[in-house]
């Protein structure tokens, strides 16, 4: 298997993206917040099979049904809402929801829908409360380009997320509810990938978009699947679910082939099915492949209508990929660490507006991220309490104190510092002006009349002389670069 010819077996390939969108959950005004504490109540329920808009039963609502489970779930006073426990029809779709799902519709050269209409998802089991999931498609007919060519976005989606499991066995199931409803994007791609390699590669690339918008982050907040199939097996579909990890696509799609050819090598027969990803990139069976039997119409929920209107107001204000930002960055001549320091702390912006103050990227990204972290480190305080009292505003009045020359570069962290320990921003701005060269004649003048003496006996012998005049960082700089 160290060399599987996917041209030969016409593999064919699609990836399905579920990302957690950063706002209230999709048909109701409660947190989208994932909760610890012991639950208020718990509901118990039995949920039935019912046929789709076709008229049919959907063959993994059967298989679900035929498990006879009770269900039940947890809910908090506080945070439950009846539309959760689907006593209640659902409000009006989330605005801020819609919003983001348009943005990535956009980003991903898709057609959007100027009407669609809110479905019903059968799903039993157990994790929706009512027996189905709400979703809506979006946008459809878009695409990304590849290395090995352009791959199709079918569709875009925006549906609920379902309840998190708490515990499972046999005869019952515990959910709880403070995951229920949370908005999920979901992104379609077409069967259009035709190796592993290029599965990581849109895998990658559609991270990136997503980033770039109002999405959650963190553990569990991204669900990623993988759709394939071969030509020899009768182009038997097969869903992997929870490819989480990028770096196991190529070993997991590697793996499901060689499981197929093993089956077909022995005539067993390859059955359309929903598999699960495993950590050491084999997969394991879970049901059987659902179909377009299990959906039907909303029936509490209006057409959903997106106008042109919001169309352009949302192109006018599209973000940028992170992969862009950080060329950009790049250019203005930063680092990767303090790249990584401003996307990471959400400082772009401020970064945009202090650099229209003073053109110096690395000096404004050093005031925004770098210094900050440091003072946080050295005097053992949160980040957040930093930030706080050297916010945007601070930090402006001492850019404007140096762009009229009353301070020097070189004296900035030491100004951040003393407005850190309490003084005012006008006290710690007087600071007497040196002459860096000045100073380094004095290291070169002490380094010679004291030589073989380390670095922190030079800093005792010339802050005595230079305190007040030099920051004691800056002056170690120059003593280092002298010794050498």
């Amino acid at each position: 298997m160290e060399k599987i010819n996917y041209k030969e077996l016409k593999l064919k390939c699609g990836l399905e993206i579920h990302q957690q969108l950063n706002t209230q959950k999709l048909f109701c005004n409660c947190p989208s917040v994932l909760i610890s504490r012991q639950p208020d109540f718990t509901i118990k329920r039995k949920l039935h099979a019912v046929p789709g808009e076709s008229g049919k039963i959907d063959e993994a609502a059967k298989y679900h049904a035929g498990l006879n489970k009770n269900f039940i779930y947890q809910g908090y006073e506080d945070t439950t809402c009846l539309i959760e426990l689907d006593e209640s029809p659902p409000n009006q779709i989330n605005k801020n929801a819609l919003k983001i799902a348009l943005q990535i519709s956009l980003l991903l050269n898709c057609k959007i829908l100027p009407v669609t209409q809110i479905m019903r998802k059968v799903v039993i089991d157990g994790s929706n409360t009512g027996g189905f999931q709400r979703t809506i498609l979006i946008a459809k007919d878009g695409y990304i380009e590849t290395n090995q060519g352009r791959v199709g976005i079918d569709t875009i989606c925006l549906e609920e997320d379902s309840a998190r499991i708490i515990s499972s066995n046999k005869k019952e199931t515990v959910y709880r509810l403070d995951r229920l409803g949370i908005p999920l994007i979901e992104i379609a791609t077409s069967p259009d990938i035709k190796t592993p390699e290029q599965a990581k590669e849109v895998a990658l690339y559609l991270g990136d978009v997503l980033r770039s918008c109002n999405v959650k982050r963190g553990l569990g907040t991204i669900r990623q699947d993988v759709n394939m199939s071969i030509s020899k097996t009768g182009r038997k579909r097969i869903e992997i679910k929870g490819v989480q990890d990028p770096n196991l696509i190529i070993k997991t799609i590697n793996s499901e082939i060689k499981r197929q050819l093993e089956k077909i090598n022995k005539n067993q027969e390859i059955k359309p099915q929903v598999r699960k990803a495993l950590e050491n990139g084999d997969t394991d069976f879970l049901r059987p492949m659902p179909g377009s039997a299990r959906m039907y119409p909303e029936t509490d929920l209006p057409l959903l209508r997106i106008s042109r209107n919001l169309i352009n107001e949302i192109k006018k204000d599209l973000p940028m990929l992170s992969s862009d930002i950080k060329k950009e960055l790049k250019k203005q001549g930063l680092h990767e660490e303090l790249i990584k320091l401003i996307l990471k702390e959400k400082k772009l912006d401020d970064f945009k507006e202090l650099l229209e103050i003073r053109k110096n990227s690395e000096l404004i990204a050093k005031m925004l991220v770098l210094y900050p972290k440091e003072f946080a480190s050295k005097k053992n305080i949160s980040l957040k309490e930093v930030e706080k009292k050297l916010h945007k505003d601070i930090l402006i009045e001492i850019i404007e104190a140096l762009n009229k020359n009353k301070i020097s570069e070189n004296q900035i962290k030491e100004i951040m510092e003393k407005i850190l320990e309490g003084s005012k921003i006008s006290d710690a701005l007087k600071i007497e002006k040196y002459d860096i060269n000045l100073i380094e004649e004095k290291v070169m003048k002490t380094i010679k009349e004291r030589p073989g003496l380390n670095p922190n006996a030079y800093m005792g012998l010339l802050m005595k002389d230079l305190k007040g005049k030099v920051t004691p960082n800056v002056l170690m700089e120059i003593i280092k670069k002298h010794i050498k």
